[in-house]
């Protein structure tokens, strides 16, 4: 059985009477582009710390590579940090910048530029070696940040929010590089965000994060259209949660189809008479609140795909019917802040 590159065992953190940490336990692959998605203050950084040895747990152990590096110092542990601000030298070029840990391991000058120059054509900046990083954009400093880190070679590369500093569409485009360039260079990556479009988008698998402990451990699949608790369907995008029978379910805004006059429900699915009660043009879409008629209310989306902006607000006050497929609605749990059901 091939070696995990990551595994935490009860890993314990406290800072005074927060609790960081609460006996975490995780395995990651080897190769595997993994993200810790969560809120501020969920630990997701503390965890990320702890593997890259910059803060040590207060009970449990880390390994890399099936090794126990607990209590080793972060500079004899095989992995790279990449940061929100870049941390970059501002006198040294961008080639500099990518040799410079090369340089401290004293690997001769030859290898050391070939190797940057292969790093920087990774990230797509081999023409931009000679600048300085004041010269360059937010995201090519970004990049540049990127390519020192993946230049050593290591065997897990740690991201620390690093693209939270970026504009939406360059953010959205660092997305797809990012996940990219980790399928080229084939390291494990261990990615912290709280934003779940960089989750669902980029990871092989997502352990959502909440006082301490995760949450749900899945793909973005799993996670998204299977939450396992309602921490989970309200922190991953926009959820319905309904009560029937005394049973919690969780169905997804895009799988309620909102019937007018005339439209016929799918086969076998539950309907719901309501009142459209908001209605909030987003320009692709365009989500309908319904107050129903039982008590409570559902979030639908619509795709605009013929409908004009005047048309989509002029529904509001109308009587609708809402439908979803029973198989589209998931059973979840509610979770304590010690990560016990109640």
């Amino acid at each position: 059985m091939a070696t995990s590159a990551v595994r935490l065992t009860g890993i314990r953190k406290r800072f005074g009477t927060v609790v960081a940490a609460d006996g975490v336990d995780l395995e990651i692959a080897t190769g595997e582009f993994f993200t810790m998605l969560g809120p501020s203050g969920s630990g997701k950084t503390t965890l990320l710390r702890m593997i890259a040895g910059f803060e040590r747990p207060d009970e449990g152990t880390v390994e890399l590579g099936g090794v126990d590096v607990t209590r080793q110092p972060p500079y004899l542990r095989d992995v790279n940090t990449v940061f929100q601000d870049y941390a970059l030298f501002p006198h040294m070029t961008v080639a500099e910048n990518v040799e410079y840990g090369l340089r401290v391991r004293k690997v001769p000058r030859p290898e050391r530029r070939a190797r940057a120059e292969r790093a920087l054509d990774m990230v797509r900046l081999s023409a931009l070696g000679k600048r300085k990083p004041v010269q360059l954009s937010g995201g090519q400093r970004q990049r540049v940040a990127l390519a020192r880190a993946i230049v050593n070679e290591p065997e897990v590369l740690l991201l620390d929010e690093p693209l939270g500093a970026l504009d939406l569409k360059l953010r959205q485009e660092m997305q797809i590089e990012l996940k990219r360039i980790q399928r080229e260079v084939g390291i494990t990556f261990i990615y912290v965000t709280h934003d779940q479009e960089e989750a669902l988008t980029m990871s092989d698998r997502v352990a959502v994060m909440d006082g301490g402990h995760i949450e749900q451990l899945g793909t973005p699949i799993d996670v998204y259209e299977r939450p396992a608790t309602e921490f989970v369907a309200g922190f991953i995008g926009v959820s319905n949660l309904i009560e029937r029978d005394g049973h919690k379910l969780t169905v997804r805004p895009e799988k309620v189809h909102l019937l007018l006059e005339g439209d016929t429900a799918p086969a076998g699915a539950h309907v719901e008479n309501g009142t459209i009660q908001e209605v909030i043009y987003l320009g692709v879409v365009t989500r309908f609140v319904v107050a129903l008629d039982g008590g409570g209310s559902l979030v639908a989306v619509r795709q605009n795909l013929e409908t004009a902006a005047a048309d989509a607000l002029d529904a509001h006050g109308q009587r609708v019917r809402v439908a979803w497929r029973p198989d589209q609605a998931y059973e979840i749990t509610t979770v304590t802040a010690s990560g016990e059901e109640p």
